[in-house]
């Protein structure tokens, strides 16, 4: 079990994350760097509108809105706040149906995730770090914010086994999206 531990677990998740974040903040010029963020924002804003756009398979694809967010807060923390805020900003024209869904579900988990590879890239950190900015985001949109945003039978007085099963949930997402993240980062590593 310990070997588990620290041979799954307490490994880095990808180590090519440096040499992104290396790439793109020493060889970039501002000119380029912003470009990457605003296409990278205009790609998570095409996902998240998909649910939208496409009914039925664009639910499948929306959630993908999360993978530009993670690469642009590993390029940096700033350039993961703009893409995060520019998405928000262009959601409001675009998709205001989406408005309320992204900054706080699936534009705080990339945040998370990709703040998590860039300071720390131990896999347990990086899945409980983005599990716990997805978690809130939900938390507050049921209970503060009193959104329906896990549908309509689901009340949004609070209930200690609610929120349980959500941060479950949000464990299991987050881990699922850390792999796809890996996954995503091995393969823009040997393009670069």
């Amino acid at each position: 079990m310990l070997s588990l531990l620290k041979s799954y677990w307490l490994k880095p998740v990808c180590n090519e994350v440096k040499e992104i974040h290396t790439i793109f903040s020493t060889t970039q010029s501002p000119t380029k760097k912003l470009t990457m963020i605003a296409l990278l924002a205009t790609l998570a804003v095409i996902f998240q509108s998909m649910g939208d756009f496409l009914p039925g398979v664009g639910y499948l694809i929306s959630p993908f809105a999360t993978a530009p967010i993670v690469l642009c807060a590993i390029f940096s923390l700033s350039s993961g706040l703009t893409a995060y805020l520019l998405v928000i900003l262009l959601l409001f024209f675009i998709q205001p149906g989406e408005l309320i869904i992204f900054p706080f579900t699936t534009g705080l988990l990339g945040l998370g995730i990709g703040s998590a590879l860039l300071y720390s890239r131990i896999r347990l950190f990086v899945i409980v770090a983005g599990a716990l900015f997805l978690l809130s985001g939900i938390l507050l949109l049921l209970y503060i914010i009193q959104f329906p945003i896990l549908g309509p039978t689901v009340s949004t007085t609070w209930s200690i086994v609610k929120t349980a099963i959500i941060a479950i949930f949000s464990l299991l997402y987050s881990w699922l999206w850390v792999e796809i993240s890996r996954y995503f980062l091995q393969k823009i590593s040997k393009v670069i």
